[in-house]
């Protein structure tokens, strides 16, 4: 956790990502990377600079096999922490594949998953939404957006949403996954397994088996890789000139 939290506070530091003041709410899906966010956060808020008020949110999309236990023990680790806690119910799942039968589902449930949270945000008076994405979900965005949209881009650390203003902020973007993975099994942090039936057959996971792929071969180039984005200034991307 020591490591986890000195990424964590750099991130926060250079993007700005916390002031005086805020209420932040933590996305929390019951994965790996929310809940080691939420309890990260939990340990910076005693330490912080800044004073800061965290909750937490969890969007109930409405699909069968969630494990109740599961369920139950994210909600007594929130207790155990001090952090509030709420879980919205919705029909996000019935909508995406029940009645629009989506054939990219991850896309439409991404934004109906959003706007919900945000809308709680709102009822909460709160002004922040932080998510659990860390720096292998920066690549491989980074990845997908070439491929897939002919762009080289991929999320940015903290935005602000004009419709709701609400800021979203990334902690976790300095962690690789594997620390993700490693510190919460260490710390035995209470994870929700995901029962969507799309899991594990996205154009995501089929970026985080090309970056495998590649590291096979190169070694070191998820570092390179990482490096072209967290260091901007070193890109040289064509640009037209100007008449």
């Amino acid at each position: 956790m020591q490591k986890i939290l000195s990424s964590l506070r750099k991130a926060i530091i250079d993007y700005k990502m916390i002031k005086d003041g805020d209420h932040i709410v933590v996305g929390l899906s019951g994965g790996k990377d929310s809940i080691l966010l939420l309890t990260a956060l939990a340990n910076y808020q005693i330490f912080s600079p800044e004073k800061f008020k965290l909750s937490a949110v969890t969007i109930d999309l409405g699909f069968q096999g969630v494990v109740s236990a599961e369920v139950q023990a994210v909600k007594d680790h929130c207790t155990n922490i001090g952090v509030d806690y709420k879980i919205i119910k919705t029909d996000i799942a019935q909508i995406v594949f029940d009645e629009r039968k989506e054939s990219n589902p991850c896309s439409l449930c991404a934004k109906m998953r959003r706007g919900a949270l945000n809308s709680t945000i709102n009822e909460m008076g709160a002004n922040k939404l932080a998510l659990g994405h860390n720096a292998d979900d920066a690549l491989e965005t980074m990845i997908m957006s070439m491929v897939f949209e002919g762009r080289f881009s991929t999320f940015a650390p903290t935005a602000f949403m004009d419709r709701t203003k609400v800021t979203l902020i990334r902690p976790l973007i300095y962690i690789e996954e594997y620390e993700v993975k490693s510190t919460c099994t260490r710390l035995n942090l209470p994870i929700i397994h995901n029962p969507c039936p799309a899991n594990h057959f996205t154009k995501r996971e089929w970026a985080k088996d090309m970056v495998k792929t590649i590291c096979e071969q190169v070694p070191t180039a998820k570092v390179q890789m990482l490096g072209a984005i967290f260091h901007p200034e070193r890109n040289n991307l064509w640009q037209k000139p100007e008449d």
